[in-house]
């Protein structure tokens, strides 16, 4: 007999927030959020709630937790896109039809309910965070802030009748000794047009992260699923990922005093993560501090250039700039993601540099 039910008390939004612990205990490849952080996103001071409709669910099976999903209406989707498009995340489940249906079907019936006519995801809570089910790749543990689940989830969706919305692609480069001399090429020509690059400044971080949101939502303005960020979502962004970001591989294009472009390197910090369970303990900071130091992977986590300021050399340029950071750093390896699948430029770009592709990530859809 399988139950879903809606999070009210403390209770049950603690056993929805440590059901992955459970299902994900004997998989090598899962790396556990902190605890802390988790309970954050989920609080008052995530800045999403406040244009967006959420509700979490849990599946019961004897009174036994077996799945979780959340439901979404994001205001600024609807208005943006003028699109009638509710949203499923944070979905967990395990490897059980029954399951997986009783909650799709909940979150569904909420959807339908409110007036939209599709139900997309997943999206933990939109395109601007971890979105989409791991459809290749099961072979290594996932970079910062992009998903992983078991290879089943994608079985459930299709048995529930849902279909590809969107594939998002995740390209992997073993650190060359040098940038291809085309980089070198083009970026001199950028230079000489009088484009520079500068690392960020943390003691201005505020006003680097503005800089950052302006490009931001000019330069993904015409991708499918963007949705602006606001200054608070920057905020909040900014607050948990300035402990980890690297000035030399966090980089400003400029060209006469506007910014045009913007590029994140970020150490691949679940790497850290793997080793402490959920818990920063005051053993667990000691480990955190020690494997910090260990580090080798990095992940692209941004990259945009402002329209007018493409097919300029700006990406070469970002590129060269961000190399010489990840050389003087030590690290071994960069994950390219995510890149839509239809956004060939880029993914030429990446696979010229030497980068292969590694993981596929889906995001289905369904008619209500």
């Amino acid at each position: 007999m399988i139950e879903v039910i809606e999070v009210k008390s403390q209770k049950d939004l603690s056993d929805f927030l440590k059901l992955p612990f459970t299902l994900y205990s004997k998989d090598p490849s899962y790396v556990p959020p902190l605890i802390k952080e988790i309970q954050k996103q989920f609080s008052e001071k995530n800045p999403f709630f406040l244009h967006a409709a959420v509700r979490y669910f849990l599946a019961k099976r004897d009174g036994k937790p077996e799945g979780r999903i959340v439901s979404i209406i994001n205001r600024r989707h609807i208005e943006f896109h003028n699109e009638k498009a509710g949203f499923f995340g944070f979905f967990e489940s395990s490897d059980s039809p029954e399951v997986a249906s009783a909650l799709l079907d909940k979150v569904a019936d909420v959807l339908g309910r409110e007036g939209m006519d599709i139900m997309r995801g997943p999206l933990n809570f939109s395109t601007n965070e971890e979105c989409g089910f791991l459809i290749e790749g099961y072979d290594s543990h996932p970079m910062l802030m992009t998903p992983y689940n078991p290879s089943y989830y994608n079985d459930l969706m299709e048995r529930y009748g849902m279909t590809k919305a969107k594939d998002l692609f995740a390209y992997i480069l073993d650190i060359p000794e040098d940038l291809p001399r085309k980089i070198h090429r083009v970026a001199d020509i950028a230079s000489k047009n009088g484009i520079h690059v500068r690392p960020i400044d943390k003691k201005q971080f505020s006003r680097e992260m503005n800089i950052f949101k302006e490009v931001y939502n000019s330069a993904w303005a015409n991708n499918w699923g963007f949705i602006p960020l606001t200054d608070e979502e920057v905020a909040y962004l900014g607050n948990n990922l300035k402990s980890i970001v690297v000035p030399d591989m966090t980089l400003i294009a400029e060209q006469d005093h506007e910014s045009v472009g913007f590029m994140g390197l970020l150490p691949d910090f679940n790497f850290v993560l793997k080793h402490l369970n959920g818990r920063l303990s005051p053993i667990g900071i000691l480990k955190a501090l020690y494997y910090s130091n260990k580090i080798t992977d990095l992940r692209l986590l941004l990259l945009g250039i402002k329209a007018e300021y493409r097919n300029k050399g700006v990406d070469a340029l970002l590129f060269r700039e961000g190399f010489k950071g990840v050389k003087k750093g030590g690290y071994k390896r960069v994950e390219f993601s995510w890149i839509l699948e239809e956004n060939i430029p880029t993914q030429r770009l990446v696979e010229m540099i030497g980068g292969k592709l590694y993981k596929k990530f889906r995001i289905y859809e369904k008619r209500l």
